[in-house]
């Protein structure tokens, strides 16, 4: 491969019971890419991103992830890796999820958590992460905001923060699961800015960036122009540039590009 790649996933299957949810998934992800995966309900895209998170074993196939552990970071097999090893490989990621699953607690016990646990870092080292993160996603840094309830925060500040929280750990790969669900269009509009802004921010001596992204959001899609990788039935259907997908014919990606607007209020019912 030219390009390095950072996750590599090989002849991916999966069932629950009887149900063949993954059937075949191959995908490669490379460093520096902003990665859409998307798909109608049932499809398969969370099945796919549970297992690049290690949540999950497949049946059978392979997922391989750059260990920047490591010089030039070279791919290794998930399924070799106990689970400190895992461990370190997730410390060079950040996750946004998409109920945003902020902890009870202060705006600070949230971004400080993960670095005091995953870093073993301390207060006065935490303290001036926290400022610059919240400062980043375009939250206030002060004590005030630092020391107040997280769950008392509107929609798209809570999004803000869980976005912060992610940026703390100075991830090189970040997963966004559903990034604009529950959001009005000013904030979603704010949050797809965010998501460019974060991927394309400059850290010198550091690989660049990696941003994979599960939506059924088109304005978002629409506002990164990312490589847009369609799962149907349990495999990789359409694999290219969004502006292939959006103009596409197929009567597999037509029907549901027209239902994504509708898939993606459904994804904001509780």
């Amino acid at each position: 491969m030219d390009k390095h790649a950072e996750i590599h996933v090989k002849a991916l299957h999966k069932a629950f019971g009887d149900h063949q949810v993954l059937q075949g998934i191959d995908l490669t992800v490379y460093a520096g890419d902003v990665v859409a995966i998307v798909g109608g309900s049932g499809c398969g895209k969370t099945v796919l991103l549970n297992h690049i998170l290690g949540q999950l074993d497949p049946d059978q196939g392979s997922i391989e992830l750059a260990d920047h552990n490591r010089d030039a970071a070279p791919l290794v097999d998930l399924a070799d890796m106990d689970g400190a090893e895992r461990d370190l490989v997730h410390q060079h990621w950040g996750m946004v999820f998409q109920r945003n699953a902020l902890f009870s607690g202060s705006v600070y016990d949230n971004i400080a958590l993960w670095l005091m646990e995953i870093r073993n870092m301390d207060d006065a080292d935490i303290l001036p992460i926290a400022r610059r993160v919240l400062a980043a996603v375009a939250l206030p840094d002060d004590d005030a905001f630092l020391e107040s309830d997280a769950e008392a925060l509107s929609g798209g500040m809570a999004k803000r923060l869980a976005v912060a929280r992610a940026l703390a750990m100075n991830p090189i790969v970040i997963f966004y699961d559903e990034p604009t669900t529950g959001l009005d269009p000013v904030s979603a509009t704010q949050i797809q800015d965010l998501i460019a802004t974060t991927h394309e921010e400059l850290r010198p001596d550091q690989p660049p960036r990696t941003t994979v992204i599960i939506t059924h959001d088109k304005d978002l899609l629409r506002r990164l122009e990312p490589r847009t990788v369609m799962v149907h039935e349990g495999r990789v259907f359409f694999d290219g540039p969004f502006a292939q997908f959006e103009t596409a014919t197929s009567p597999i990606i037509r029907p549901y590009f027209d239902q994504m607007p509708a898939l993606h209020m459904d994804t904001q019912r509780p």
